[in-house]
Formats: C-alpha cells, structure tokens, sequence
C-alpha cells in the first residue's frame, strides 16, 4: 500500500500517471451527470445532491496509492481539481441557470454559490495533493472534508431532531454523521495510502476538533476552516 511497485502494461512512469490521471477524471466526470438524473427524474434534493457529489470529489484520494512517486508527474493527481477550479470560476460567472454544476452543485440554483465553498473545496485538494501529497496531513484533511462534512448535512436533513445553533443551523445528529465520517474515512485512507502514519489515537482526537470547529464554522467557509484545523493539528499531536 501507498504506491504500487509497478507501472501499468510496463508504461513509463509519466505516462503510467497520465493514465492513472485520466482514471480520476473518468470518475470525477460521471458524477455530475448521474446526480443531475437524479435531481431531474427522482427528486433528489439539491442539497443532498451537492453533498453526495463533495464526498465523491473527496474520494478522488482513492486514486493516490496508484501514482508513481519520485517524478514530476506524480502531480497529475490534482489535475482534476485544476479543470474543476476553472470551471468553476466560468460557470460561476456565466453558466445558465439550467447548466448541470447549478443544479447538482448549489444549493438554492444560484450560479456564484460555485465560487464559494465548492471553490474552496478544489483548491484545499489542490494543496494537499502538492504540499502534503502523500502525507498524513493531505490524506487526513481530505478524509475529513469529503465524509465528514459530506455527511453531516445529508444526516442532518434527513434524520436531524436536535437543532443547536452558533452561526448557523446545525442538529446533533449531523454532527455526530460528521465525526463517525471523519473517524472512519480518516482511518481507512490513512491505512489505504500511508500506512506508516497510521495512528489511531491522534486520527481520533483530530476527528473530534473537527467534529467541534464544524459544528461552530459558518457556511461556506468550512470548507477552508476544517481542512486547515487538521494540517495544524497534525503537526501539533
């Protein structure tokens, strides 16, 4: 586990990760169009569609311990995040208001939603699949931010009775799906992708911070505040 000793069909490293690039926009790429299906032919709410799509972009990670290390390519892992950050920027400026990311992405159909915490999630993938590629910080951060706030709210709608609030509405439950998400993922990618950094108890406490930081961070910008609490909290445990 954390990379594979050999390239696909013997490829040379760079284009054995191009290939393995390629993977994780395949997948990125058949979210949005399965969950616009769904919001368009079975009702799935908007909100829940935007969440399901955030923990499947967070699970792009999966692809991590298939790239070759040591080449610059390795970098290519976040080649998808890149194509989403722009694109996001030009269909928060000028999509119609039909375009497939409003209505899978956004919460109330309003296009410039997708240059705030959509924006932010793209860009914390980017940093952490180059400064911390690899690394117990990356890995982690991402974990917690793809399942943990990824399965809070959808929790939290559908199941949610006790309500608290400090800067926005937030229930119990959610916040509990939050850290069940954040413990669990954050173990399983961390053994998935470094096993040597694995370490129970310091996942354990990072997830419960988290837990916390979530359940008081406003909107949007949890997506900057959770991340950034767990790459300093694993440099602080």
């Amino acid at each position: 586990m954390g990379t594979i000793d050999t390239t696909f069909f013997g490829l040379p490293v760079v284009w054995h990760n191009v290939f393995v690039a390629f993977l994780t926009f395949v997948y990125v790429f058949s979210v949005p169009p399965l969950m616009d299906y769904l919001v368009t032919n079975h009702n799935l709410s908007r909100d829940i569609s935007r969440k399901i799509t955030h923990i499947c972009a967070g699970t792009v990670i999966i692809f991590l311990p298939l790239f070759q290390d040591g080449h610059w390519s390795q970098y290519l892992n976040v080649s998808v995040y890149v194509v989403w950050a722009l694109l996001f920027i030009q269909k928060g400026l000028f999509a119609s208001d039909d375009d497939q990311a409003i209505k899978t992405m956004t919460r109330t159909g309003d296009k410039r939603e997708l240059l705030r915490g959509t924006f932010y999630f793209v860009i914390v993938g980017i940093i952490c699949g180059t400064v911390y590629y690899k690394q117990f910080a990356g890995v982690l951060a991402m974990a917690v931010l793809g399942w943990g706030d990824g399965l809070a709210p959808i929790i939290g709608m559908k199941l949610g009775k006790m309500k608290y609030r400090v800067f926005c509405e937030k229930t119990v439950e959610g916040s509990l799906a939050f850290f069940a998400g954040s413990l669990l993922a954050g173990m399983f990618f961390v053994w998935l992708i470094v096993p040597a950094a694995f370490n129970f108890s310091t996942i354990l406490v990072i997830a419960i911070i988290a837990t916390v930081l979530e359940g008081i961070s406003p909107r949007e910008i949890d997506n900057i505040i959770i991340p950034t609490a767990v790459i300093l909290l694993t440099t602080l445990l």
